[in-house]
């Protein structure tokens, strides 16, 4: 009886009992945040400030000195000038191989504006797309033209591995003495340069560029070159507001992800004679407070007389990163501005702008080259014709 009785609970032990899945845990998938604060980790700050510079070479291979400098600085990346361009092919060699010697992703800059300001034009064998100029491409008042442009300058510029493009202009040509702008700019209507500059921006991004609309907070109003001077505008906030802002804030509403400061004072607004690039009224609360302006902020080039006459290189690195920049472009000495800001800035700022800048990278860079049939193609001429055979108004 109790050999039965045992059976029993057996049997029904077994009926009940049920056998525990075990379930394998599912791998967690690295964000790019998560990849950006881990790379930081490792980082020494000497490497963290590098990623605040934007440097240049005046060679047009990378050679052994270039390869030592980058191990040195580790910099955000390179602007191509016109010493680096040479044949389509060499140029294309010398971009890859300043990419194949960084670990992090290098953004590989230009001034590729079109009309006077377009560095491609430099290359000796076959040369890029010509683009008219901006003055020319807003007298269309046509921004599904002005997309296409875009388009037509982005795929040129991929084909060689350039992903960010110094432009466009958002600069408003009000000042009919303003040579350093002039048909830089799509014109003199504020409503026309924010809808032309917007269009563009889109054609390029969508294609695989990244825009940087220049000269914040707006150069047009200057009959001064800041390449050697500094140019005083004599505006008020409400001013500006009401015109050089326009273009800018159209941007920054469609998504702008660098914005790049004008060496220009606005005394009315500072309440001194200060660059903007340097000038934490200007920089933080105008861009960044008032018009919600959370992307990269890179300045013009460091080495302009607008800054150079007026502060040393020291002063210039330390003002610009206070006033809210993230980049700095073209220093004078990368060793002097990266013991500078490792001297003078505080690591909670730096680590401010580099993660901004490695989230950037990381999400927006495209490095995938077109092949050469995209380069200067019969699309290209077709949608630059169009351009050039319209009756525009004077």
């Amino acid at each position: 009886m109790k050999k039965l009785f045992w059976l029993f609970l057996i049997l029904l032990s077994g009926c009940s009992y049920q056998e525990k899945i075990v379930e394998t845990p599912k791998p967690q998938i690295e964000t790019i945040e998560d990849k950006v604060l881990n790379i930081m980790n490792n980082m020494t700050i000497e490497e963290k400030i590098g990623q605040m510079l934007m440097i240049y070479d005046t060679h047009n291979i990378v050679n052994e000195k270039l390869i030592d400098f980058m191990n040195d600085i580790k910099p955000s990346g390179f602007i191509i000038n016109q010493s680096n361009i040479t044949t389509l092919s060499k140029t294309k060699k010398y971009i890859y191989d300043l990419k194949l010697n960084s670990k992090i992703p290098l953004i590989i800059s230009i001034d590729q504006e079109g009309g006077v300001v377009q560095r491609l034009q430099g290359l000796q064998d076959k040369k890029a797309t010509y683009i008219p100029s901006m003055y020319e491409l807003g007298k269309t008042e046509d921004t599904n033209l002005a997309y296409q442009v875009g388009k037509v300058m982005a795929e040129d510029m991929r084909v060689l591995g350039i992903n960010v493009v110094n432009g466009p202009v958002c600069d408003i040509f009000s000042n009919p003495n303003n040579k350093v702008i002039g048909t830089r700019s799509f014109g003199s209507d504020k409503n026309l340069v924010a809808s032309m500059c917007t269009s563009l921006g889109k054609g390029l991004e969508d294609n695989g560029i990244i825009a940087i609309y220049k000269h914040f907070p707006g150069h047009g109003d200057t009959a001064v070159d800041s390449h050697t001077s500094l140019p005083i505008i004599n505006k008020t906030y409400e001013e500006i507001l009401d015109n050089e802002i326009v273009p800018f804030k159209k941007a920054i509403e469609n998504g702008a992800k660098i914005i790049m400061t004008g060496h220009i004072a606005f005394p009315k607004i500072t309440n001194e004679i200060v660059p903007a690039t340097l000038s934490k009224k200007i920089i933080t609360d105008l861009l960044k407070n008032q018009l919600g302006f959370d992307g990269l902020v890179m300045t013009d080039a460091l080495n302009m007389g607008a800054l150079n006459n007026n502060y040393t290189d020291e002063e210039i690195y330390i003002m610009a990163i206070n006033a809210g920049v993230d980049i700095l472009l073209m220093p004078n000495n990368a060793y002097n501005a990266i013991k500078t800001i490792k001297e003078n800035i505080s690591i909670d700022r730096i680590n401010q702008s580099v993660k901004k800048i490695l989230l950037f990278k990381y999400t927006y860079l495209n490095d995938n080259v077109l092949d050469e049939s995209y380069f200067n193609s019969l699309e290209h001429q077709n949608i630059i014709n169009i351009i050039k055979n319209q009756e525009l108004p004077d």
